[in-house]
């Protein structure tokens, strides 16, 4: 499927930003708006079943399917939030980015807690900027309105599938140098996947305090633990 993609700046480097479930491009305008100041030129699409993209089967393959269909391979940089990395880390061999971050990738959703899929579906529902606000003191006003907007255009059948997703996506091994973000504490790796991934050739770095979207809650601490990868 040709995903619909938004494109931003006339750098030299090329940046891939991959949005996690729920949103759309639209959640990374803040960390948008750094890669340009530093030469990139931005490349970020909606997923199957987000944003301006069609609707669809909804399965982690068919989003990598996606991201290989509908973006540039040999970005200099790649960038994946929970879905979104996990997206990213299949599609990571015939993308072929220079480098990769995955921010707390969804690598094992089996790791999500209890009703998870229940909270999400009631949130996306009922979300205002107002208690998206409430919920998330440490984002910005344009924060709380991407993820109404997002919201808004999310199709609720993809979360059925999710549940239906397998439990454990964990690489086996970085394709291309890979840094794992990690939030404190991850929502979906825990201690012992972490260790397996260090294991496995990833770095990995901890943002301190920083809840599971940590481009938004510590924008200066996302791009600081990922200084030596842009």
């Amino acid at each position: 499927m040709k995903l619909h993609v938004h494109e931003r700046g006339a750098g030299d480097k090329v940046a891939l930003l991959i949005h996690g479930g729920m949103a759309d491009h639209r959640t990374w305008h803040a960390v948008e708006g750094r890669l340009v100041e530093r030469g990139y030129h931005v490349v970020a699409p909606d997923l199957r079943g987000h944003g301006a993209s069609d609707r669809g089967e909804y399965r982690p393959e068919l989003l990598a399917d996606d991201l290989a269909e509908s973006l540039p391979a040999g970005a200099d940089l790649a960038i994946g939030h929970s879905l979104g990395g996990l997206a990213l880390a299949l599609a990571v061999e015939r993308l072929r980015p220079q480098r990769v971050v995955y921010s707390d990738p969804g690598f094992r959703l089996g790791a999500l807690p209890p009703r998870a899929l229940e909270f999400m579906r009631a949130m996306v529902d009922q979300a205002t900027r107002e208690t998206v606000q409430v919920s998330n003191p440490r984002w910005s006003a344009a924060d709380a309105a991407a993820e109404v907007a997002g919201f808004a255009l999310f199709d609720r059948r993809f979360l059925d599938s999710v549940a239906r997703f397998d439990g454990d996506y964990l690489p086996e091994s970085p394709t291309v140098p890979s840094l794992v973000q990690l939030a404190d504490p991850s929502l979906t790796i825990d201690d012992p996947a972490a260790a397996l991934l260090r294991e496995r050739g990833f770095d990995l770095a901890v943002v301190p305090g920083a809840g599971h979207c940590i481009h938004r809650d510590d924008l200066e601490g996302f791009m600081g633990s990922m200084k030596a990868w842009l």
